[in-house]
């Protein structure tokens, strides 16, 4: 029985972790991969979905217990990503959206002021937003007053794998913002998740990193052991570092048993 449970617009999770659909080299992987990483919610982009929702798409290996999380990838403004938004909701995918506005097409960084903007019409719409952004504090305001559910802060540029780039400037988002803080884009390690999940993030999506490896299903199983271990140490808080200078202490006594 899970006694830490998540909560997000409305829905209780017990899995923290989130992944994806995209660069796997065969659709017929997505099965496994959600049941060897134990995730409830899977990201899709809506340019993938197809008018029908047949077994011949991408919809079709998506395991009918997941709760879809499709995204607006591809919107160059914050009016494309409210109309992907609303072909995602009257295609039958629910009404949780991942909003994603990217104009910048060399290093993919997301546009705060178009998110929020998207966000604030959306909510109004009663979707549940998650607005990816980068890891900026009054951004992060501004979606949450637009009616955020949760902020989705960048670990580093989408797609590279190379961990928690951003960790200072999360770590203040995950202090300062009473929503849940998801990292989402760029970890590449099971390892970096376990640490994002040890700072006190809410949960983690991860897609490249378990599509891109040599074995994604048990890639899979590792992030969802190392986002539960992370969680469980955040849950536990962990012991004080001393700082360099400050000498070694024993984790055992030296007296009381000499003469």
């Amino acid at each position: 029985m899970n006694n830490d449970p998540f909560i997000l617009g409305g829905v209780t999770l017990a899995s923290r972790l989130f992944i994806g659909t995209g660069k796997y080299g065969a659709d017929s992987l997505i099965p496994a991969v959600a049941e060897a990483s134990g995730a409830e919610v899977i990201t899709v982009a809506m340019r993938r979905v197809g008018k029908q929702q047949d077994t011949q798409g991408i919809m079709g290996h998506i395991p009918a217990r997941m709760r879809l999380l499709p995204n607006t990838s591809g919107a160059r403004t914050a009016e494309e990503a409210v109309r992907l938004a609303r072909l995602a909701r009257a295609a039958g995918c629910g009404d949780w959206i991942k909003i994603e506005v990217i104009s910048d097409t060399r290093h993919l960084l997301p546009d705060g002021y178009e998110t929020a903007k998207a966000t604030e019409v959306l909510a109004k719409e009663g979707f549940t937003v998650l607005p990816y952004i980068n890891p900026d504090l009054y951004v992060a305001r501004a979606c949450a007053a637009a009616g955020a559910a949760a902020i989705m802060p960048l670990g580093a540029p989408i797609g590279t794998n190379r961990g928690l780039r951003t960790k200072e400037m999360v770590g203040i988002l995950i202090e300062e913002m009473d929503l849940p803080i998801i990292v989402d884009a760029g970890i590449g390690r099971p390892s970096q998740a376990c640490e994002a999940m040890e700072m006190g993030a809410a949960a983690c999506l991860v897609n490249t990193a378990i599509a891109s490896s040599s074995d994604p299903v048990r890639m899979a199983r590792a992030f969802g052991a190392a986002v539960r271990a992370g969680r469980d140490a955040w849950l536990a808080g962990p012991g004080a570092e001393k700082a360099q200078g400050q000498g070694a202490e024993a984790s055992s006594p030296l007296t009381g048993f000499l003469r």
